[in-house]
């Protein structure tokens, strides 16, 4: 994670081709808002579009199953938000318990503490909330994987 006030494309793509290549599915939740992002990443960082566009083309969305009604549990309550599916389907993770357990709440955390330099006297709980928050996002999303491709 980016922790101080400097732009943090060029290292974040560097890192983020380096780790995933440029072969194999790339697994999201929300494709839409993923390629958007990579779409504007690829307009800062044009270096990097050749890859971006890639990346675009190997994305899965597990949340198409539940968006689209494949998959539909009473728990649910008719969304397929991960906040809802995930409960619903490994009750042994949650969002509950997290002092930051919303994305665009993280992103708005982050930007403010690491880039605008508010909450400095924070910092240190705040990097270890939002890499909590992200460690439990990327494990829901492993564990609905496996229960979607186990069903």
């Amino acid at each position: 994670m980016h922790t101080d006030s400097t732009n943090p494309l060029p290292q974040l793509l560097k890192q983020l081709k380096n780790d995933i290549g440029t072969k194999g599915t790339v697994l999201v939740w929300n494709e839409s808002f993923e390629k958007r992002c990579n779409d504007l990443m690829a307009m800062l960082a044009p270096e990097y579009a050749d890859f971006l566009k890639s990346v675009n083309a190997r994305i899965i969305d597990l949340m198409k199953p539940f968006a689209k009604g494949w998959f539909v549990d009473k728990e649910f309550r008719g969304s397929s938000s991960i906040k809802k599916v995930l409960p619903a389907l490994v009750n042994k993770l949650s969002y509950k318990e997290l002092s930051i357990s919303e994305g665009g709440l993280a992103q708005s955390i982050w930007m403010d503490t690491f880039l605008n330099g508010e909450n400095t006297q924070q910092k240190e709980k705040i990097a270890s909330d939002l890499r909590e928050y992200c460690k439990t996002d990327t494990l829901a999303m492993f564990e609905i994987y496996k229960l979607l491709k186990n069903f």
